[in-house]
């Protein structure tokens, strides 16, 4: 099983999309982005900023699921000015 703090076994890291099951029937699950990585190894806690605009530390369960972006999306996603 892979760890909730990897993605495909590299640790997970700023700019990583991370999204959590809603943990009630009507509840639903949330998505972020992580914008730093707290902590030892083992015992990782991630700053995530929400796609309602809050901000919190983040301890990852079993529920959680890590992606990293290709640059491709990464790209796209990127605000210009």
């Amino acid at each position: 099983m892979t760890k909730t703090t990897t993605v495909h076994g590299k640790p997970a890291r700023a700019g990583d999309k991370i999204s959590v099951a809603g943990h009630a029937v009507g509840v639903p699950g949330k998505m972020g982005e992580i914008l730093e990585v707290v902590g030892e190894s083992g015992h990782e806690r991630f700053r995530v900023r929400w796609e309602d605009g809050h901000e919190s530390i983040f301890f990852p369960a079993e529920d959680a699921v890590i992606e990293r972006p290709s640059p491709r999306q990464q790209g796209q996603t990127a605000r210009r000015t």
